[in-house]
């Protein structure tokens, strides 16, 4: 048995191939299946099976599509009420795959048809667990309902043990979440990789013998997720179509600049500092690369299903485009340029400046420092004196922003950068702070701590 995993990290999630060689189940297909199709290519086997450990919620699922083009069977839990062609699978349900067998088993929690599996392949054995054990931590159970919460919380502290009762302590742990995803309960824990056995030696779902403290606790640490999440559910139930992943023609300056001036979401690739230098006025700033959770914090900000103009360079757009897909955001039109010049030529321009803490130290007593980070993050500590509006709130809480200059600041400058663009395209007079908040108390700025 062989493991190839597909790494989504913009949404810190993970597709699985597993083969004998020869045949293989791809479990947890994310929607722009063609990286899974190199990898099945690149193995070199045939896909008799394609498995799904939830109807998911933080991303849309190639699963449907990728089964009938490789007319394999799409193994989904016979409790979720599906309109499509599928292979309904239980609880201790077993199904050969080539020479593995892969065995489900319930793992309320995450969802509450949630399953997991368990493959086996001679004295070898992998689990996939999706977002019910995770490394060092468990999936969220906060996603289907305020009143299930506690419910799944408990069914949570039970699946885990239950699937670890049912594994090798040496068998692979292979998780869908938790790699950065907002599906996890818990921070990332770092890990790479894991087995069963370090599990149950590290992770406090294992490690705590009294239950009621469990679901407190991570009841207590559930922060905010993104707003999207509401809509993964709802298509991925009723079956997703493929996506559309070809660059749109390029708009002209004058188009571009009159959707702007319509107040219609134009959203600047750039890094965040070339923007804060010069960008088209009304345009606002989703820095994409490397490290952003642009699509997260895209898909959780902006209004969802309006007109969408995407700008910027060639391949950050044609990527940006990959990226959206798998969180349902569909066709986005797109003006390809390096900046505003190239752009949009004869458009009207903003700036605004970008900081360190050096000047936010020495800022103008009757400016505020507004901090975007979450409530919880605020909570822990902040700059004294500073006002919170965590950035997925900004838009609906405009009218309590306080007036005169604002100095914007999150944990690293991502956030910050975000909200100075929304602040400016709603007219207000911002200057972004470009700094790890780590730092702030160093530069010499008092911090309140709970």
């Amino acid at each position: 048995m062989e493991v190839v995993t597909i790494e989504t990290p913009q949404l810190g999630d993970r597709t699985y191939l597993v083969h004998d060689g020869e045949v293989g189940v791809v479990i947890d297909p994310q929607r722009d299946t063609d990286r899974v199709d190199k990898a099945i290519a690149d193995a070199g086997v045939r896909i008799t099976h394609v498995a799904e450990t939830h109807i998911h919620n933080d991303y849309v699922t190639g699963g449907l599509q990728l089964a009938r083009d490789h007319n394999a069977a799409y193994l989904v839990s016979a409790e979720d009420n599906v309109p499509y062609e599928r292979q309904p699978i239980s609880d201790g349900d077993t199904v050969q795959v080539g020479r593995m067998a892969l065995k489900a088993v319930a793992t309320p929690g995450h969802t509450h048809h949630h399953l997991s599996y368990i493959v086996t392949d001679g004295d070898r054995q992998a689990v996939f667990s999706g977002g019910s054990l995770l490394y060092g931590s468990v999936g969220r159970t906060d996603l289907v309902s305020e009143e299930d919460t506690v419910p799944l919380t408990h069914h949570q502290y039970a699946s885990v043990r239950r699937l670890v009762e049912e594994s090798g302590s040496d068998a692979g742990l292979y998780p869908t979440h938790g790699f950065g995803s907002f599906c996890s309960s818990g921070p990332a824990s770092g890990a790479e990789s894991s087995t069963i056995g370090e599990q149950l030696a590290e992770n406090h779902a294992l490690t705590d013998p009294d239950e009621e403290h469990f679901v407190r606790e991570l009841i207590h640490n559930l922060t905010a997720y993104p707003s999207y999440y509401a809509h993964m559910a709802p298509i991925n139930l009723a079956g997703p179509t493929p996506p559309d992943l070809e660059l749109p023609g390029s708009l002209d300056g004058d188009e571009l600049a009159a959707r702007l001036e319509r107040g219609e979401w134009v959203v600047d690739l750039r890094n965040r500092i070339a923007f804060a230098g010069n960008h088209l006025s009304g345009s606002v700033s989703f820095e994409y690369g490397d490290g952003t959770q642009f699509t997260a914090f895209l898909g959780w900000v902006l209004p969802w299903n309006e007109k969408l103009t995407l700008v910027g360079e060639r391949q950050d757009v044609e990527d940006a485009i990959r990226d959206l897909s798998r969180i349902g955001i569909d066709n986005p039109d797109a003006a390809i340029g390096a900046g505003p010049a190239e752009l949009a030529p004869r458009a009207a321009t903003s700036s605004y400046e970008s900081v360190g803490w050096t000047e936010v130290l020495g800022r103008p007593q009757e400016d505020s420092v507004l901090d975007v980070r979450r409530t919880d993050e605020f909570e822990e500590s902040h700059i004294e004196g500073a006002v919170n509006i965590p950035l997925h709130e900004l838009l609906r809480r405009m009218g309590e922003v306080p007036a005169g200059r604002l100095w914007v600041h999150c944990g690293s400058g991502y956030r910050s950068a975000v909200a100075a663009s929304l602040l400016q395209r709603a007219g207000r007079d911002v200057v972004h702070v470009d700094a790890n908040f780590h730092r702030a108390e160093k530069a010499g700025l008092a911090l309140v701590r709970h």
